[in-house]
């Protein structure tokens, strides 16, 4: 059986305690997984070599980047004790996760496309200071003097199974010279390693990754032992790491479509849209819309969309027609189901009403969630959910009172043409990333951070002077 290792700083190990991830339709094993205990990760923390990555130019690593690209979507790459061409990764990883083959390999185009542009991306994230300022400490940008130095020495990521797509997150980490410390997602260690690998083919020290597969415990202490750090998880798991400056969150999204008075009048236009904000991806990843906010129209606006996405089937992984992922643990999907029965009095759950079947299908050990679409008000316990399929709330609200009452966003797509309403978005300081006109909630610029800015997770600014020689 294929066996995936610990890399503790970049160099394979063997645990006595392993655990097997399995098929998510036949329950076979796919691979064992060696795990890290904490006393492993607390020592070898400890021990790296945080400067590492400080013999190159962030220009040479940007070129190691651009190159680890290629590797990644097109090389044989090893994966544990043997070699994975790019058709094994698309396979392993919806083996794992259910995630049906044209979803991982549309993730995996956007990690080819963070590996690609990442010179975009940093400068992005520095705001488009030239790049060796960080390599001396100090320079000159048209006519300031900056300074930076690294307050992060080591970097560590704690990493979800839903989506492949958040791994660009902590790629320009590379870039920007930090070691690497990953703990990866239980049935997802498939992208990370394959990232990992790519990038030390295009010449990145081995010494820069290490990769802990662990449990609860592990993944506390390396967020304790880590420098900076970033937390993928839930609510619960994100809020007891919410007071610790060291960790960027990267909890539920609850993103929205917001429809002006003149956008709702002429709602049909949109629908398209709106299904595509909350259904792309699977409706798996924080981007996704769930919530739409209307002053009006909301109950036809809620309809048509019910109406589109009760047409959405339970199907095989490798159907290329698949729009929804399978869950690798049918416990996820019951627990989910009964909550939202739970809660549904006082709202419409109008998509079972259009497709007359439950939304929980389930086929022997597979489980899926069909789309669902609630038509509620605001104040219902249902308005403000995120789940890890396509979920979302229809609710009215006028637009006067819209910024104060939608609560937080990660991203926020605002159609309207209204300028008093879109200076009243903008001034909304619930809204992290706002979109204004009709651009889907999961198209993002490279250039603009949606969540956080690693840059300045891991640097700081210093003031600085120096005497011309």
């Amino acid at each position: 059986m294929l066996h995936i290792p610990i890399l503790r700083s970049g160099k394979p190990y063997e645990s006595i305690d392993k655990i097997e991830i399995l098929h998510h339709a036949t329950g076979l094993p796919v691979a064992e997984v060696s795990q890290a205990n904490s006393g492993m990760i607390s020592r070898d923390v400890g021990r790296m070599d945080d400067s590492i990555l400080e013999q190159f130019t962030v220009k040479e690593l940007l070129a190691m980047c651009k190159k680890a690209a290629g590797f990644f979507m097109t090389g044989t790459l090893p994966v544990g004790d043997q070699k994975q061409t790019f058709d094994d990764y698309v396979n392993q990883l919806s083996a794992t996760t259910g995630m049906p083959h044209s979803y991982c390999r549309g993730n995996a185009q956007k990690l080819h496309k963070t590996l690609d542009e990442m010179n975009v991306i940093v400068a992005g994230l520095t705001r488009g200071f030239d790049p060796s300022i960080l390599d001396q400490g100090y320079g000159d940008d048209e006519g300031r003097m900056l300074s930076w130095y690294r307050e992060g020495r080591t970097f560590g990521a704690v990493l979800p199974s839903n989506s492949p797509g958040v791994h660009s997150l902590w790629l320009p980490a590379i870039a920007l010279k930090c070691p690497i410390v990953l703990k990866p997602g239980r049935e997802e260690p498939w992208s990370p390693l394959r990232l990992i690998e790519a990038l030390c083919a295009a010449g990145v020290p081995r010494e820069a990754f290490s990769f802990y597969p662990t449990n609860h415990g592990g993944s506390s202490t390396l967020l304790q032992v880590v420098d900076r750090a970033m937390l993928f998880g839930d609510a619960a798991t994100t809020k007891a790491w919410a007071k610790d400056p060291r960790v960027e969150l990267h909890g539920p999204g609850f993103s929205k479509v917001i429809l002006g008075d003149d956008a709702a009048e002429e709602w049909e236009k949109h629908i398209d849209l709106i299904v595509s904000c909350i259904a792309a991806n699977g409706g798996r990843s924080c981007i996704n819309a769930s919530a739409v906010w209307t002053p009006k129209n909301g109950r036809k606006i809620a309809d048509a969309l019910a109406q589109k996405l009760a047409t959405v089937k339970a199907l095989p992984a490798d159907d290329p027609t698949a729009q929804i992922a399978a869950f690798a643990n049918p416990a996820m999907p019951q627990r989910m189901n009964a909550m939202i029965d739970g809660m549904l009095p006082g709202a419409e759950d109008l998509t079972q009403q259009h497709r007359g079947t439950p939304r929980l299908v389930q086929q022997g050990r597979v489980a899926w969630m069909l789309p669902t679409i609630i038509w509620c008000d605001r104040e219902h316990a249902l308005a403000n959910r995120e789940f890890l399929f396509p979920f979302a709330s229809v609710i009215e609200c006028p637009t006067a009172e819209i910024p104060d009452a939608i609560g937080s966003t990660l991203v926020g797509t605002a159609i309207t043409r209204d300028k008093k309403f879109q200076r009243a978005l903008m001034a909304c300081g619930h809204i992290d990333r706002l979109n204004l006109g009709p651009i889907p909630t999961w198209k993002l610029s490279w250039d603009q951070p949606h969540e956080g800015n690693l840059f300045e997770h891991l640097y700081r600014q210093r003031s600085f002077q120096m005497e011309n020689a």
